[in-house]
């Protein structure tokens, strides 16, 4: 019996491991699933600055008649590809250290290997995109001048 009472609390600690595995992929998954969820407003909880500053910016740009200053398809790299052919070969890999994640989206556009690299800020317990940072063109969320 003793053997056994010292396995409980190593099984509870592994389960917990478990259950923090892939939250920082769970919070950049939607925006595969639903293109471009990052331009929408009610996506905008999902997002922390520098990355929600950017955003809103476009928005106040688009409600003044004009097209707003971000690509459509900032999940997908700028590719010119249907978004579900993508999403076939899309990998998804993380990196946590603390509050902060990292989660590389890899894909296969335009005959290419695009590579985004999703920097993540767990507030208040959940992930938040903090910039989307392109590892295969000259480009990133924060960097854009949307003013």
């Amino acid at each position: 019996m003793t053997g056994h009472a010292a396995f409980v609390p190593l099984l509870l600690v592994a389960t917990a491991s478990i259950a923090q595995a892939g939250e920082a992929i769970d919070a950049v998954q939607p925006f595969y699933d639903h293109p471009g969820l990052e331009l929408e407003a009610s996506a905008r909880d999902r997002f922390v600055d520098p990355a929600r500053r950017i955003l809103d910016l476009n928005d106040a740009i688009k409600k003044g008649g004009e097209d707003g200053c971000l690509d459509p398809a900032l999940a997908f790299d700028d590719a010119d590809e249907d978004p579900n052919q993508i999403a076939r070969t899309l990998k998804l890999s993380e990196s946590i250290e603390g509050d902060l994640a990292k989660v590389v989206a890899a894909f296969k556009a335009d005959g290419e290997v695009s590579r985004l690299e999703w920097k993540l800020k767990r507030v208040d317990g959940a992930w938040k995109v903090a910039d989307i940072v392109s590892m295969s063109k000259d480009w990133a969320l924060s960097q854009f001048n949307c003013e």
